[in-house]
């Protein structure tokens, strides 16, 4: 596991302007620019280029050699993904995104003997699309409606039986920003029936705080990645594996061999590594592992916990929709769920208007960067944007909505 943090940060250095951290992402400019996409691409801070730069020089120096550098960078990615998991028995496979590394555990399931999929209308679309395609090939998918989220746990749970290879739910759903609840009692289903848990943690990693072991999750799956919350950009993406898992994928890449034990062969059978190795592909880049390696020593550094980043989301989330809310906008042109709790969502905030498209483009115009998906408008904050820039850009969002509703 990775070092303790060195420091703690105070969090009203982060509200406050100039914010603390801006200075640690000058070529991201987050200072001279309104970037609420907190919850789809966070500014990579500098010290990301210099493992860049570190990558280069390292093939440069070993050539084919670099491998032995390179998987040093891996194994500190892992304990970097294993910490934030509060996971401790677990192994972390790595890919460059989550679909590949779905992919692979599918291919290891007993789909013949158990072709049933169990899981919501609210997946990201890595999972949604590979579904909808499975279906084609005639596996049962059963979609259970997000909403209401409340009884979600108790319909998945039910949705279970013993013909469910794989229950794929989310830790954060990436269109509301809800909180996902009663994932203990999911995984409790999935173990009296013999299947398989896989929770999809990328919109909680590093903004909602996880602890599988606390959560009773400890025999489930975990996919997510770095492009969001962690700030590690491209190519960095895990699948947490139980301990004692055999499964055998059927996509498999020959980097699992590396592992692999001469009196481990048999004939006529592929042999696979111990732990993430049985989940390994093939030849990757590991430039994303030599900046991901600085960027979690960053966040070590200056004491950026899971337990302060939810502190600050949380001030962060309230300030946008304290702000939002004084605009005193036509709720059919643009709104917000007031009916849930700011504590039960994410790290963002969900906005519902039939123009919520032309508003990421009119807020685009007035310097803002956010995005939209179908009918809901996403603002996403940061730790390194200071108070007066949501407020900012909360005027300007005023101002496109006006612009639009004529």
């Amino acid at each position: 596991m990775t070092e303790a943090y060195s420091i703690s940060m105070d969090p009203a250095s982060l509200y406050a302007s100039p914010n603390a951290l801006a200075a640690h992402y000058s070529r991201f400019g987050v200072s001279q620019r309104l970037l609420l996409t907190g919850h789809s691409h966070q500014a990579w801070p500098d010290c990301g280029f210099d493992g860049q730069m570190e990558a280069w020089l390292d093939a440069a120096r070993y050539v084919d050699d670099k491998w032995e550098q390179a998987f040093v960078q891996a194994e500190r990615v892992r304990e970097g993904f294993a910490t934030l998991l509060g996971d401790v028995g677990g192994c972390i496979a790595l890919g460059a995104n989550t679909h590949e590394l779905l992919v692979r555990l599918l291919s290891a399931l007993p789909l013949g003997t158990r072709p049933r999929l169990v899981t919501t209308d609210g997946e990201f679309h890595s999972i949604r699309r590979q579904l909808d395609r499975l279906e084609e090939e005639g596996l049962t998918i059963v979609r259970v409606p997000e909403a209401p989220l409340e009884s979600l746990a108790a319909r998945l749970s039910r949705a279970v039986d013993d013909r469910t290879a794989l229950v794929l739910v989310s830790a954060v759903f990436f269109d509301t920003g809800r909180i996902a609840h009663g994932l203990t009692d999911v995984a409790a289903s999935c173990r009296r029936h013999g299947s398989r848990l896989l929770v999809d943690a990328y919109h909680a990693l590093n903004v909602v705080p996880v602890s599988l072991d606390d959560e009773g999750l400890g025999d489930a799956f975990v996919v997510g990645g770095g492009y969001k919350y962690c700030q590690l950009g491209e190519g960095n993406c895990f699948l947490r594996i139980p301990p004692d898992t055999e499964l055998r994928p059927v996509v498999t890449g020959w980097f699992s061999e590396f592992t692999v034990l001469a009196d481990r062969q048999r004939a006529g059978r592929v042999a696979y590594g111990q732990g993430a190795d049985r989940f390994a592909g093939a030849t990757y880049d590991p430039t994303s592992h030599y900046r991901a390696v600085r960027v979690f020593d960053l966040f070590r550094e200056r004491g950026l916990t899971p337990a302060l980043l939810r502190e600050v989301s949380q001030h962060q989330i309230g300030l946008l929709a304290s702000t939002f809310d004084a605009l005193d906008l036509d709720p059919t042109v643009l709104s917000r769920d007031r009916t849930c709790p700011l504590d039960e969502v994410g790290g963002f905030l969900a906005l519902r208007s039939p123009l919520a498209a032309a508003l990421v483009r009119g807020l685009r115009t007035r310097g803002v960067w956010t995005d939209a998906r179908g009918e809901v408008l996403r603002l996403g904050p940061a730790p390194y944007l200071s108070d007066r820039q949501l407020r900012d850009a909360v005027g300007l969002l005023g101002q496109a909505v006006r612009e639009n509703a004529v």
